[in-house]
């Protein structure tokens, strides 16, 4: 499916020496996640200046409606204060984001990238991990608002509750969203209210609400307004009806799960990201007899080696995201047929 929005006109133009990825696609074929795009049509992701398909709808910081991380200015204040020497006080820095780098880089290589330089084999090199968090906002226009007027942070990608996908930053960018794995991965901030201790769940009792026939629904509160939400009409549903209960390092959690919406558009994403990025494993951490780690976050050392999705709990021993709500083997089998079916 095509969704043309903002920028349809604009075509960008690639050499043969550009054309890094393994597969370009053609134009006359559907979209399929990973491929290189020639023309934007509105499923795609920009990674060291080249258009990628996804799949599914992608607004980009260029966009009508979209972030821009780049930007300064604070977005969500009146616009005469809304200026770097107005929020001095408010932010630590004007920029939310900086520049991926390893130890190890000769000094023409720094040099090339901090003039924003990169090619894709460069960044296919050094991107090797998708972190994936929930944004506690409930909407991504709050959590942009949040993360950028603020707190002086950014990802790479938002997920709002219709399966709407805004890109924020090139993905060349060091996004600042989880501390350590900044360097070499990939961030996206999944538009949910969040996990909570039950007894003490009082922020899912005013984002969630029951229809009449007893199934639960998003209530965004009256605070937000209408949530940015792009699709009319919207009515968000968690993926599965009942709240899930679960424990994240060493703390039990209650949580609604993503929409079907969310879930389709981040499998899709995640496909783009393994086909763009060869070095990124289609897995999670797991302990030595195969499970999936949840009980701690990773070591140092383990850090280090991974390669593949990390939750924001193996990054930060007191972070919980995504929570125990979240599907990983849903979005992991899923990701893979469209990977695999390359």
């Amino acid at each position: 499916m095509r969704i043309v929005i903002g920028l349809m006109a604009m075509t960008l133009a690639f050499s043969s020496g550009c054309a890094t990825h393994p597969t370009a696609e053609p134009r006359s074929a559907m979209p399929t996640p990973g491929t290189q795009a020639y023309q934007r049509a509105g499923d795609e992701i920009v990674v060291a200046g080249q258009l990628f398909h996804t799949g599914t709808p992608v607004v980009l910081w260029m966009d009508p409606g979209g972030y821009d991380a780049y930007r300064v200015e604070r977005r969500f204040v009146p616009y005469d204060q809304a200026s770097w020497e107005a929020s001095a006080e408010k932010l630590n820095w004007p920029n939310r984001y900086g520049l991926r780098r390893r130890d190890n880089w000769p000094a023409e290589t720094l040099e090339q990238i901090r003039g924003g330089g990169w090619d894709l084999p460069l960044l296919q090199d050094v991107v090797d991990q998708f972190v994936i968090h929930y944004d506690a906002s409930g909407t991504s226009r709050h959590c942009f608002n949040i993360l950028h007027d603020h707190r002086g942070l950014s990802a790479h990608f938002l997920l709002d509750l219709d399966g709407t996908i805004y890109q924020t930053l090139d993905l060349k960018e060091r996004a600042w969203h989880a501390s350590v794995a900044n360097d070499r991965s990939v961030g996206i901030e999944i538009a949910n209210i969040g996990a909570y201790t039950p007894g003490r769940d009082e922020p899912l009792q005013r984002w969630y609400g029951t229809d009449e026939t007893g199934q639960p629904y998003i209530t965004i509160p009256e605070a937000h307004g209408d949530g940015g939400i792009r699709t009319p009409d919207f009515v968000g549903r968690p993926a599965r009806s009942e709240p899930i209960y679960g424990s994240i390092n060493g703390r039990d959690l209650k949580q609604y799960d993503l929409t079907p919406e969310q879930y389709e558009a981040l499998i899709k994403l995640t496909a783009a990201l393994w086909e763009i990025f060869p070095n990124m494993a289609d897995d999670v951490p797991r302990d030595d007899a195969g499970e999936m780690i949840f009980d701690r976050p990773l070591t140092a050392d383990e850090l280090a080696t991974f390669r593949g999705l990390l939750g924001h709990h193996h990054v930060t021993s007191g972070k919980v995201d995504p929570g125990p709500a979240f599907q990983w083997d849903h979005v992991l089998n899923e990701a893979r047929k469209h990977h695999r079916d390359r």
